[in-house]
């Protein structure tokens, strides 16, 4: 696993061994970013925004954000094996202050109601056998910490059943493999 673009490309990147967590591949990470930069539905320039990885893992999401000029990234991890992982590939990029590591349980209501920013995008990458996106989404909206032109990726299992909370559409999907990525934006 590689950062792909920007200041960092070519970084490698460490990734835990045991199978609880699953990297997103470089080839679908590199399709993502293809998309945020030149779908015309999406158009996001990286300068200077606020991202927020949840189920952040490897931290890789976020970190190549950073490499392509974000302001600011919020990785939220809260599995002990993924969570050093992720220290570990921060610190080996020499990242200083434009990052927070938070390290909760992503469904603690807490989280959002304290998180004390709006993001311009928000990335969540969970087990394919999460089932509480719903109640995610839900928290994300009641905290409004999208903000309004911001929008949401989702990393799922393309076999997955998902409902959208009522106060998102869906603006893109495309599928990987075994895998789907859905871009969601505010009504």
């Amino acid at each position: 696993m590689r950062i792909v673009s920007g200041k960092f490309k070519g970084k490698k990147l460490f990734i835990p061994k045991d199978k609880k967590t699953r990297p997103l591949k470089d080839i679908t990470k590199e399709s993502i970013f293809n998309l945020i930069i030149h779908s015309k539905k999406i158009n996001f320039d990286f300068s200077n925004t606020y991202i927020l990885d949840l189920f952040a893992g490897s931290g890789s999401f976020g970190l190549e954000c950073l490499s392509r000029g974000s302001g600011y990234v919020t990785f939220v991890e809260n599995y002990e094996p993924a969570y050093k992982i992720l220290k570990n590939n921060i610190s080996s990029l020499n990242i200083i202050d434009n990052y927070e590591i938070i390290k909760k349980n992503i469904f603690e209501e807490n989280l959002y109601k304290n998180i004390g920013k709006n993001y311009n995008l928000i990335f969540f990458d969970p087990p394919f056998n999460e089932d509480k996106i719903q109640s995610l989404l839900s928290l994300i909206h009641k905290y409004q910490i999208l903000k309004n032109k911001g929008f949401i990726i989702i990393h799922r299992h393309k076999k997955t059943k998902e409902i959208i909370h009522n106060k998102y559409e869906k603006i893109e999907l495309r599928n990987y493999g075994i895998s789907k990525i859905f871009f969601l934006k505010l009504k």
